[in-house]
């Protein structure tokens, strides 16, 4: 069984990876560091944080995700900067808080946005490929839902016809951003490792 060390420090992520792993890959946290995040995009950011990790840690396979949430009529915002969008420490209501004071007025047609995701994935140190995934949808006019973490209670998803923080955790990861990366990544383990 290979195993896959997730380079992050954020428990809700790295108990969507156990649970999607599915027995087939053994996926493992570690003491989370505090790595930079400087890039430009969310797949520099997922490099950055992964080369960061091989530099402290052993593992023959290491992956990192960078993801955030992307509001068309905010020009991108939150986007590389969704953690931490109301400032540090992040915090999940400020940020919500944050968007919903900067959408106030903005029709509903005009609330349209995304959640993206871009894995690093590193063998024995160095890259050996990126994936990507993500999820369109529209932000509500206020949370809805108590379900997942960040952004999810104001993410609505016209497909199901809830929002984030409403699906249950299977639902969420066959149409989320973070699960797509991820299958897409275990697909190219299956052929390549």
């Amino acid at each position: 069984m290979i195993e896959l060390l997730c380079a992050t420090g954020n428990r809700a992520k790295l108990r969507e990876f156990e649970n999607a792993s599915g027995g087939e890959f053994s996926i493992r946290g570690c003491e989370p560091f505090d790595c930079p995040e400087t890039g430009d995009s969310f797949e520099a950011n997922a490099q950055q944080k992964a080369l960061c990790y091989a530099g402290r840690v052993e593992a023959e396979w290491l992956f990192a995700d960078d993801s955030g949430f992307v509001v068309d009529a905010l020009g991108g915002e939150p986007g590389i900067y969704s953690a931490r969008y109301a400032g540090e420490p992040g915090n999940d209501r400020a940020n919500n808080d944050l968007v919903l004071h900067r959408l106030r007025g903005v029709p509903p047609a005009e609330r349209t946005a995304r959640f993206i995701c871009s894995i690093a994935l590193l063998r024995a140190g160095r890259p050996a490929a990126c994936f990507h995934g993500r999820v369109e949808g529209m932000v509500l006019e206020a949370p809805d839902g108590e379900g997942g973490f960040g952004y999810d209670p104001l993410f609505y998803f016209p497909p199901l016809g809830a929002s984030f923080g409403r699906l249950g955790a299977e639902d969420k990861w066959r149409c989320s951003h973070r699960g797509s990366a991820f299958r897409a990544m275990l697909a190219w383990l299956r052929s390549n490792a």
